[in-house]
């Protein structure tokens, strides 16, 4: 006992004058560690202990440190403190003692119940409620006269009656229920006497019905809510107030709704009624009607709570939402007979459009297009007779249309996509001059000319060219009009203008898919419409423009073997200076192939083969061809043959390695690294014939004696150097070379961090395609990694690499967010935060932008991720 004695006063000495060379945290555990080692039940007779503890209170609630300490440490100092009081205490101590052990027990208990730690609060509770006891017994059983005692008495209470609560609310958090019950039931009781703690009560049981709710626990909640109603109904002078008892009763009916409408229909409406009553609210209106609906109820009930409804003058927007859940309930008839309704009770309203656009969308999802179009055409009359749609409503009926017309174009049926079109047509006013407008007469052009009617398709795409002449999908229109008419000078400015426009990036157009190749396409698709009306000229043109523009190998490829094809057929019967011509071109479309074949990653390989094979025959049959022109047939031959180069490379290579192996036998030195260039040759060579042999001779590597890590890093590159793509073999290079790195006395900071960098960019998810749980699971190892390299030496890490990693990590959760993985955006975020304090000189500048970016996707997160609302 001497040695605790000694140990938690020099303890204390510590924490209370703060010693240079103590750690804050160390000594709160070392002294919160040392008194759980006691013993409750032990008394012990120290003045000097004593007065540590009431210092120790005192430092823990003024926090006379130099930074403020957390939560769970002033728990902790408050836990040492109360036990020392405690343990100091006589058999009978004087009132002064019991009235500082009750407030030491019931703020500690308090502190650890805010520290999520109800196990141990209910130690300190339980002392605080036999302190309590004590004091109220000692003060019942002296004193002559009532009014000696009853003021004592009733602050006793009152103490009593907030411990009971506390240990009420710790009861609720470990699930036992009855106790709480018990708890409460005898504060109930005490209100008799305080009744000013009507309102805190009342709101006590509403938290616990907030809580069990929030859990899934629907009969406790009811019970904890209707405690809280009840209770809030014992003194109405000093009842949280109507509002606060309103707010009860509506979660209380949302309660029952969702635990089981049908079962508890009438105690839900019950409550919402009595809601209403009390405090008459938007919410509770609309919670009425939730609860009609999905009870089942009657027509004439649910009529009744809509007509309530209008009657109180509610927002449009909140008829609509009853609207909306009237259609999702099945309830059709109610809906558009409640929607004529609200149009006629909110005629006058600017908002009125609207209501209008709802009973258009929910006239055309039941296929009741005549009704539609009807309400169309009221719409249209409407807006050039005084009453316009508000911006946003006409945007969204505009998209209604367009979509409808989609569909009806997607089905072949032309006409009646026109129709739609024409409807969106007619809300713009003669001389606007909006690119919405521009596309809109685009598609009209279109569905004409699918109807042949082409002078009205010219006409529409003409309007299009005077709204929006540097469009792209406008030029590609002219271009088209100029093949139909035989118009090769037209359709080659058409062209030109495309190619021009094609510099930049391409927006999006109804019914066709934007990619980033959007203008290839459409060249593309300009060379198979030419071809289609034989004008063979027109056609070259437009694949040529294509072999210019496409970023895709594969479609530049495909375009110069239709090329070769279309020179071909124009060579049987022509001049030989036309020949010599042709042959030129045909000379410098090889050639592009040739470097296109250099690009190719290894995806799709067996395609690239036939292709290669392709190009090598043309190439060497046209060599044969040029017998008048050794120039020509050298160059045509030298094409065929230089594919072949590599596969010549590696028969060298093997043959090396036979006489290398011969000259190994007869001894040689260990340090010689001819086994190493060997496997380096093979290595690049076989990467860029995309042999299937590649990964055994990365097995080979690894299986050398001494592996260097620059090896490593260098099969990484060629694994992954234009025409090989070989990223799982480039990985696991590079998470070989990492691990060796890190195993160095001497950590070379920067060729891990490039290692890492390189590992992250070939994993990290580039799109919406690549987002997979496995791949983010994988890049977030390399993070992790990444943490750990910084954490050894921060101060020697690549400043600009720490960035780096922090902006992908960034981009990364505003992708996962932009796809609704709440939890997943909020994790890479974090992560990429997690970063900033690693930043050097350039931590001031992103410190505020970061700090503020992360709150605001916070706030974000947290209102997207919310499933249930308990209202206000």
């Amino acid at each position: 006992m001497e040695q605790f004695v000694a140990d938690v006063k020099n303890l204390s000495e510590k924490l209370l004058h703060r010693q240079i060379d103590s750690n804050l945290d160390e000594v709160i555990e070392t002294l919160f560690k040392t008194i759980s080692t006691l013993d409750a039940a032990e008394k012990l007779q120290d003045s000097q202990l004593e007065e540590s503890a009431i210092q120790l209170w005192n430092w823990a609630v003024t926090k006379r440190v130099g930074s403020t300490i957390t939560e769970e440490q002033k728990a902790k100092v408050r836990h040492v403190a109360c036990r020392l009081l405690y343990l100091c205490g006589p058999e009978n101590p004087s009132e002064n003692i019991v009235r500082k052990q009750i407030l030491m027990a019931s703020k500690t208990g308090r502190t650890w119940l805010d520290c999520k730690r109800p196990k141990v609060a209910d130690d300190f509770l339980n002392l605080a409620v036999n302190s309590l006891e004590t004091l109220y017994s000692r003060l019942t059983s002296h004193g002559d006269c009532a009014e000696d005692i009853n003021t004592p008495k009733g602050d006793i209470e009152k103490d009593l009656l907030r411990v009971l609560s506390y240990q009420a609310e710790s009861a609720v958090s470990q699930e036992q229920h009855q106790e709480a019950v018990s708890c409460i039931q005898r504060c109930k009781e005490m209100l008799l006497r305080l009744p000013k703690e009507t309102g805190y009560l009342s709101l006590i049981c509403y938290n616990f019905g907030v809580d069990t709710y929030s859990q899934g626990k629907h009969e406790e909640s009811t019970f904890w809510l209707s405690q809280s109603y009840d209770i809030g109904k014992m003194n109405v002078k000093y009842s949280p107030g109507s509002e606060m008892q309103a707010k009860v009763l509506r979660l209380l009916a949302k309660v029952y709704l969702d635990w089981d409408c049908q079962k508890y229909l009438e105690k839900a409406l019950h409550a919402v009624s009595l809601a209403n009553k009390e405090n008459m609210q938007l919410s509770g209106l609309y919670l009425k009607i939730q609860i009609l609906i999905k009870s089942c109820s009657p027509d004439e009930a649910i009529k009744s709570g809509l007509s309530e409804l209008l009657d109180c003058e509610v927002p449009l927007e909140v008829c609509l939402s009853t609207v909306k859940l009237l259609v999702e309930e099945n309830r059709e008839a109610l809906a558009f007979d409640f929607l004529k309704r609200v149009c006629q009770h909110f005629e006058s309203s600017p908002e009125l459009g609207s209501a209008l656009l709802m009973h258009i969308e929910l006239l055309l999802q039941r296929d009741k297009e005549l009704l539609a179009k009807q309400k169309i055409e009221d719409a249209i009359t409407g807006h050039y007779t005084g009453k316009q749609l508000a911006p946003q409503t006409l945007s969204s009926l505009h998209l209604l249309l367009w979509d409808r017309a989609s569909k009806n174009f997607e089905a072949k049926n032309y006409s009646e996509a026109l129709e739609w079109y024409n409807y969106s047509l007619s809300f713009y006013r003669a001389g606007e001059l909006d690119q919405n407008l521009a596309k809109l007469q685009r598609n009209r052009s279109t569905c004409f000319l699918h109807l042949h009617q082409l002078e009205k398709a010219k006409e529409a795409v003409e309007k299009a060219a005077r709204i929006d002449p540097n469009n792209i999908f406008t030029q590609f229109n002219i271009y088209k009009f100029a093949v139909l008419e035989n118009n090769a000078e037209k359709a080659a400015a058409a062209l030109r203008e495309i190619c021009a426009l094609a510099q930049n990036p391409v927006t999006s157009e109804d019914r066709l898919l934007v990619t980033e190749n959007a203008a290839a396409n459409l060249l593309s698709l300009a060379a198979q419409i030419a071809l289609e009306h034989e004008q063979q000229e027109t056609a070259i043109k437009a694949l040529e423009s294509l072999c210019e523009h496409s970023q895709d190998v594969t479609q530049i490829l495909t375009a110069l073997r239709c090329l070769v094809r279309l020179v071909l057929t124009t060579m049987e019967n022509i001049s030989e200076e036309n020949r010599n011509a042709n042959l030129d071109i045909l000379l410098s479309y090889l050639k592009t192939a040739l470097e296109k074949f250099s690009q190719i990653h290894g995806h799709g390989a067996q395609q690239h083969s036939e292709d290669a094979n392709w190009f090598r025959r043309i190439a060497w049959n046209l060599a044969l061809q040029c017998e008048h022109s050794p120039v020509r047939m050298r160059d045509f031959f030298l094409l065929s043959f230089q594919t072949e180069l590599l596969t010549q490379t590696l028969e060298h290579i093997q043959l090396c390695k036979e006489i290398w192996t011969t000259i190994k036998a007869s001894g040689t030195s260990s340090k010689d690294k001819t086994d190493t260039l060997l496997l380096l040759y093979e290595f690049e060579a076989r990467a860029k014939l995309n042999d299937p042999k590649l990964e055994s001779v990365l097995e080979s590597v690894l299986e050398l004696d001494h592996i260097e890590t620059k090896l490593l890093e260098m099969i990484a590159v060629l694994a992954m150097e234009p025409p090989a793509h070989f990223p799982v073999l480039c990985k696991k290079a590079l998470r070989i070379a990492l691990s060796l790195h890190r195993k160095q006395p001497q950590v070379d900071l920067t060729r891990c961090s490039n290692c890492l960098h390189s590992l992250i960019q070939l994993t990290l998810p580039s799109g919406v395609s690549e987002v997979q749980p496995c791949v983010l699971e994988e890049v977030w190892g390399y993070y992790e990694e990444a943490l750990s390299v910084i954490a050894t030496a921060p101060e020697d890490f690549p400043e600009l690499e720490i960035l780096w990693l922090l902006t992908r990590a960034w981009n990364t959760g505003i992708l996962l967010y932009s796809l609704a993985q709440y939890p997943e955006a909020e994790r890479w975020c974090g992560l990429g935060m997690s970063f900033l304090k690693h930043l050097g000189s350039l931590q001031d500048s992103y410190h505020s932008q970061m700090a503020g970016l992360y709150s605001e996707v916070l706030d974000r997160l947290d209102k997207a991720k919310k499933n249930l609302i308990i209202e206000e």
